[in-house]
């Protein structure tokens, strides 16, 4: 059975990171859970993690992280703690995107990571840098200005993201806040390509794009459309990234903004993450309100996997469709964060009927 095992693994390798990988590891993790294959299970669901988190499957990641977790703790000195703890913090840059997860179980998970990092000589400034996430994931944003301030003086250590993260993280705060000038000013190393990594500068420049169009710099921010876009368009993990350059475009060039509607709506459909889902599906109805309004009849062509939207539909109808979708994860998520962050946000790119 371990020749089959890995005989899966190899074959998910040579594919690209998405469903088709995922179905494969996730076989081979049944045959090793069925076999008792304990250790190997623990490998091979360190694989699922990997690519579901960056593929756009953070509920498969964090199914497959719990698992790893208790098998962790049953036996710790037969498994990488390092790797580990790595990976622990992807699990909280996603475990706010469902909001049937309760608040207080997210607390507990940085807590618990917290612990973890000092049992083996980590210091605090990932577990108060991943606070200053989780506070904006929330919609928290004072509390996140605090943890920032907190974080960034705290030495780094190995255990830190990379600077090029945080530093993204940080025009995200800005971006979230309002204050233009500000993310713009920290944006300054990510733009001139000083500070780089795999997400960087792709979730970077979509943030930039609002504030300089409100700044008067509309061919920087369509520059920066046109090459941050191209960065993301062909991966279902900037799904986020993509809808605040669909945001974007609702200003500055609604029908360019059309095509990428179209382009990816089918990557929304079946998203796993709720709060990825709803940012798109808000940024998708501010931008059809507008052309709506234009007085210009247009024609949407919708994902065939949408059951509903194959017969015609006008873009009134397709508004109708998505707001009420937009506007119930907003409210579900603010039940959960306790505030009226999210049902804010889409009130302000969204038109009242």
């Amino acid at each position: 059975m371990e020749d089959t095992i890995y005989d899966l693994m190899e074959q998910a390798q040579d594919l690209p990171g998405g469903a088709a990988k995922l179905a494969i590891l996730e076989e081979a993790a049944r045959l090793a859970d069925a076999s008792g294959l304990k250790e190997l299970a623990y490998e091979v669901r360190g694989e699922i993690v990997d690519c579901a988190i960056f593929n756009g499957y953070p509920l498969k990641a964090l199914i497959a992280f719990s698992w790893q977790l208790g098998q962790f703790d049953q036996k710790p000195d037969e498994y990488d703690e390092q790797e580990l703890l790595w990976t622990y913090k992807w699990i909280l840059g996603k475990v706010c995107s469902f909001p049937n997860i309760p608040k207080a179980q997210v607390e507990n998970l940085v807590e618990d990571m917290r612990k973890r990092y000092a049992e083996y000589g980590y210091n605090e400034r990932p577990y108060h840098y991943y606070k200053f996430r989780i506070a904006m994931d929330m919609g928290r944003l004072d509390e996140a200005r605090q943890y920032l301030d907190t974080f960034r003086t705290i030495e780094r250590d190995s255990m830190s993201d990379c600077e090029a993260c945080e530093q993204s993280q940080i025009v995200r705060f800005y971006y979230l806040t309002g204050e233009d000038e500000q993310a713009l000013a920290v944006a300054k190393p990510i733009l001139s390509g000083r500070m780089t990594c795999a997400e960087v500068p792709h979730v970077t420049l979509s943030q930039v794009l609002l504030p300089l169009y409100r700044q008067g710099e509309a061919d920087k921010a369509k520059d920066h459309h046109r090459n941050g876009y191209r960065l993301v368009r062909d991966d279902r993990d900037f799904l986020k990234t993509i809808a605040e350059h669909i945001e974007y475009l609702a200003v500055a060039d609604p029908v360019k903004g059309i095509e990428v509607v179209e382009r990816h709506l089918h990557m929304a459909l079946d998203y796993e993450s709720g709060l990825e889902q709803m940012y798109f599906y808000a940024a998708m109805v501010g931008l059809l309100q507008r052309l709506d309004t234009s007085g210009k009849s247009r024609l949407v062509r919708l994902p065939a996997s949408l059951e509903w939207g194959k017969e015609e539909r006008t873009l009134t109808e397709i508004i109708a469709y998505f707001r009420p979708l937009a506007e119930s994860a907003a409210a579900a998520f603010d039940r959960r964060n306790g505030n009226t962050f999210y049902t804010n946000w889409i009130g302000e790119i969204v038109q009242t009927p």
